[in-house]
């Protein structure tokens, strides 16, 4: 099934999976996402505290824990590449401990979008045995993991050189 836009505007669940219909747009659904999760951050949690902003990063998990669970059972797919509310999730998570700055922000979003088209161990391994909405958020928390490290590491690095 190839959803469109008036079948997603019927259910709550659909449009927070699809990411608002971000998810519809093509090619590559996951980018368009990751790019909308880029926008609403920067319009709605950048202003916040860090602490209120890894509050709305955990709700906005457990939101999509549940509209993508639903929302694949009503596609029979469990993992369908229109649902991008993970990428919106997980880059709210980068976004909100990476430095500020266009830089460190286009940098954490291409690193996302690579660790999460490849998928490195143990992403791929997560991203085949977790099925539902579970599974289609977690594999994403783990990319945004890998940037985090990266980022960690790069620092370290600086640090130890200066």
């Amino acid at each position: 099934m190839t959803p469109s836009l008036a079948w997603v505007a019927r259910s709550p669940a659909r449009i927070i999976a699809f990411g608002f219909g971000s998810g519809l747009i093509r090619p590559a659904p996951g980018t368009w996402g990751t790019l909308a999760g880029w926008g609403a951050f920067i319009l709605l949690l950048e202003p916040l505290p860090l602490q209120l902003r890894l509050l709305a990063v955990a709700a906005a998990f457990a939101l999509g824990v549940w509209a993508c669970g639903r929302t694949g059972r009503d596609l029979g797919v469990a993992d369908h590449g229109g649902m991008v509310w993970d990428e919106v999730a997980a880059i709210w998570l980068v976004l909100s401990l990476v430095p500020a700055g266009w830089a460190a922000q286009g940098a954490a979003f291409l690193l996302f979008r690579l660790f999460d088209i490849v998928k490195p161990p143990p992403i791929r391994q997560f991203d085949a045995r977790l099925k539902n909405g579970l599974g289609v958020m977690f594999d994403d928390l783990l990319a945004a993991l890998y940037v985090l490290l990266v980022f960690a590491s790069w620092r370290l690095w600086n640090e130890s050189m200066a």
